[in-house]
């Protein structure tokens, strides 16, 4: 073994000591620079998990020989056959996210509305006490069943989902997210938690189930169930699984609102941190493919087979069909909504971040804390919604009402509740809904007289902060038809207050409210615009929507990020943003790397290979080629820890130190070094060495990526990081300026550009970002996460002033040199 600190002087041990334990810690320490802080908050940290080791994906295909040779033997049939799986994939993941989609919404109408008429007709008897206890109780039970399914069985279920399928698409592979376990607990515990009346959504679990689906076809198969068609294999990578993820993903939101088109642009814009033409084609075919079972199986419900379900859930289509007129004069008063959208998003998001700080403190106190949180949430939701309706006034049915008033039995827009024969109750028309139906009502039209001025302000307040206190418990949790419900609440209030001097009616103010309060939360355009436009089937809105959502968008921007990314840094996902900080123009790449440096030899010793992996947790090292192998030191490649791994379970090992040649490819194959499923990894503790086996050797050079990305040690960190994050890289070599040192000067991983990373090592950066704040007033964090200069209205002279302010003289006096790392 070759270690490029092995012959450090004596004052450097200490240094060199530290840097060899701090190695071995867990990629990001949740806020904080130095790697020997143990990390706070994993993936799931969100619903108290343990810290969990969190890992980078390898997204670009490791090119040793076994896999030349392969793409080398294929012919045009085994080409034919990747593609045929590619597009048979697809379509399985548009056919089973499309199926589960629909039993999901048949399962919450039938499940919530058996619940809500039973609690009705209790009231409509009088039996107000009775009505309580059954809708208490069954939220209670519902909601209890569903934290107690997933805390127990997948904690990584907890939640939307989409933060942690975000994160894989960018590169982060966070245990557990994807499993069979997984899947299940999403799918069975967003029912029962929708149904239990807290104010959560099922767009982000169907996401999250999705993308599940679409890990798990891609698996490759599986030994333990017997699914080893060769067929599979070809999908044993993590590109070709990013791809049907980010297929699934697309698949998810078309299942939950019928958007097939805000699909694809969803997965694009929000989800997806690499994207080409093919892989557009391809999410357009699941996404189609979910549009046209989901339309075969709904014309079956419209023959009343699906109990309550037929004109909820999933139909949301001609919502608002008016044709509508608008004038020049309408403009401000949408721009005034847009404004206000945006601050109420970005306080959202605010609030919300807070809220999950302080459950994750809880949480961690244990499983019994979860489930404790959760049933108390549901406590007080069902006191809040059964108790606020008696405060509403009871308003007289009008005479020209399209439906029966009041409604009994079924869901519609006038709930008698507690009023006289002939009355209505306008807020529980809206609170004992579920959330489709509630949409409805706010987006109806021709319905200008339904709602008070009180009841409307009062849902929309109750609904802010329900699916603020909701979200994050220890349950599936998706938080977009919550701020639908919550923004369509605001833009009825708005339209309310401005219907005597606007065009425009108050369902179209309750799409525009959707729409503004949507683009401050979660900071979308082009996504958001169509799937509002596919689930209100009206092309003239669109004028008005791309309005709303850019100047909602751009005034939240201010403030903070989007609430998924929020979310994320809660979870310690090391995310690699699309946008590049200032202040990294000023470091180059080795005033960041880290040591000590692990490399092996081309021809290795198999002991020092068992103790190197057996000392660090390093998923890649440098194999470099000495004398006489080389005329000189020279750099080789980069080999994998799990292809080692598979090296030292063959045994294949040789008594003197020789190249191999073309023998290697006698007893090994491609499927050998092919990437493994998830939880599939192995242990070398596994593997049992005698002492004669030790001091044997392996040559290396057939199983090494000749042909790595490397970039040299004077390039700028910005260069760096946007080479690392558009290639999909995992490792990136840097070598020396001059050819006299060591070929390979240090390996950069995710963890290299992370601003806690970078902050930490030059703490004056920091202090540059407070300048900037007593300059422009504006609130910037130390890794400037509050805004993308690149991505704001501001203009390039002042980002070139914000930039500067951030330059520091070069490396003050107080700052080490960054070689005695290396």
């Amino acid at each position: 073994m070759a270690n490029a600190l092995e012959h450090a002087p004596a004052e450097n041990q200490q240094e060199y000591d530290r840097d060899r334990e701090s190695l071995s810690i867990p990629l990001l320490s949740s806020g904080l620079s130095q790697r020997s802080i143990p990390n706070s908050s994993s993936q799931v940290a969100i619903v108290g998990s343990h810290v969990c080791p969190i890992e980078s994906l390898d997204y670009e295909i490791f090119e040793n020989e076994f896999f030349k040779q392969d793409w080398r033997s294929r012919g045009k049939s085994q080409i034919c056959q990747y593609i045929f799986m590619k597009w048979l994939t697809c379509f399985l993941i548009g056919l089973t996210v499309s199926l589960i989609g629909f039993c999901n919404n048949l399962a919450v109408e039938n499940l919530a509305g058996v619940k809500f008429v039973i609690t009705s007709n209790m009231m409509l008897q009088h039996r107000y006490r009775m009505g309580f206890f059954v809708f208490f109780a069954s939220n209670l039970v519902l909601t209890l069943f569903a934290s107690t399914l997933t805390a127990l069985v997948a904690p990584a279920a907890a939640g939307s989902g989409i933060p942690e399928v975000k994160a894989y698409l960018n590169g982060v592979d966070a245990p557990g997210i994807f499993s069979l376990q997984t899947l299940a607990v999403k799918i069975v515990g967003s029912i029962t938690a929708v149904s239990s009346s807290l104010l959560v959504g099922k767009a982000g679990p169907m996401v999250h189930t999705g993308a599940c689906i679409a890990s798990i076809l891609g698996q490759g198969g599986s030994k333990k169930y017997n699914l080893t068609w060769k067929w599979l294999r070809f999908f044993k990578n993590d590109r070709d699984r990013r791809d049907l993820v980010t297929c699934g993903a697309a698949a998810g939101i078309a299942a939950s609102f019928r958007a097939p088109v805000g699909g694809v642009l969803f997965a694009f814009e929000e989800m997806a941190s690499w994207w080409r033409s093919a892989l557009l084609w391809r999410a357009f075919f699941a996404t189609a493919v979910v549009a046209i079972v989901l339309r075969a199986l709904i014309d079956v419900c419209f023959s009343g087979k699906c109990g309550l379900f037929g004109t909820g859930g999933l139909i949301m289509f001609d919502v608002y069909s008016a044709n509508i007129s608008y004038h020049l004069v309408d403009v401000p008063p949408v721009l005034a909504l847009g404004i206000v959208g945006g601050i109420l998003g970005s306080f959202y998001n605010f609030l919300l971040d807070k809220v999950l700080r302080l459950y994750n403190i809880i949480n961690e106190k244990g499983t019994v804390f979860r489930i404790l949180l959760a049933c108390a949430i549901s406590v007080f939701t069902s006191f809040l919604l059964f108790g606020l309706p008696f405060f509403a006034s009871c308003q007289p049915c009008p005479s020209d009402a399209t439906e029966a008033c009041p409604t009994i039995g079924r869901s519609g827009n006038y709930k008698k509740f507690q009023c006289p024969p002939g009355h209505y109750n306008d807020l529980a028309s809206l609170i004992f809904n579920t959330n489709d139906d509630a949409i409805k009502n706010l987006f109806s039209k021709g319905t200008d007289f339904e709602f008070q001025y009180s009841s409307v302000l009062i849902f929309f307040v109750t609904c802010f902060f329900l699916s603020i206190f909701s979200y994050g418990i220890c349950a599936p949790s998706g938080l977009f038809v919550p701020e639908i419900v919550t923004g369509a609440s605001f833009g009825r209030f708005a339209g309310m207050l401005l219907g005597p001097h606007s065009n425009l009616n108050q369902g179209l103010y309750a799409v525009l409210g959707a729409a503004s309060f949507l683009g401050g939360s979660m900071r979308m355009t082009v996504s958001l615009c169509v799937i509002i436009l596919e689930l209100t089937n009206n092309l003239l809105l669109l004028p008005l929507i791309m309005l709303v959502l850019l100047v909602s968008k751009t005034v939240a921007d201010v403030f903070n990020g989007n609430i998924y990314d929020l979310i994320m840094k809660s979870k310690g996902l090391p995310y690699l943003e699309t946008h590049v900080e200032p202040y990294m123009r000023q470091l180059t790449v080795s005033d960041v790397v880290t040591g000590p440096l692990q490399v092996f030899r081309g021809i290795e010793k198999v002991g020092n290979i068992v103790h190197i992996l057996k000392s660090t947790k390093h998923n890649g090292f440098p194999v470099i080629d000495e004398p006489p192998v080389s005329q000189a030191p020279v750099l080789f490649g980069i080999i994998l820890r799990a292809h080692l791994i598979t090296l030292l379970k063959k045994k294949s090992f040789m008594t003197t130190p020789v190249l191999t040649g073309s023998n290697a490819f006698k007893e090994f194959s491609s499927g050998d070094f092919a990437k493994r499923g998830s939880g599939n990894d192995e242990n070398l503790d596994d593997i049992e060495f005698t002492e004669e086996e030790l001091e044997m050797f392996i040559d290396l050079h057939p199983f090494t990526n000749a042909s790595p990305f490397t970039v040299v040690e004077t390039m700028s960190l910005a260069k760096a990081l946007i080479l690392f994050r558009e290639v999909g890289l995992r490792h990136l070599l840097v070598i020396p300026k001059i050819s006299c040192r060591s070929p390979v000067v240090g390996i950069l991983t995710r963890h290299d550009f992370m601003p806690e990373h970078i902050l930490g090592l030059y703490p004056s950066l920091v202090r540059g970002s407070a300048a900037v704040k007593s300059m422009t007033g504006f609130n910037v964090s130390p890794s400037l996460e509050f805004v993308a200069f690149s991505d704001t209205f501001f203009d390039p002279i002042l980002v070139r002033i914000l930039s500067f302010n951030f330059s520091f003289k070069r490396f003050p006096q107080t700052v080490p040199a960054v070689d005695a790392k290396n």
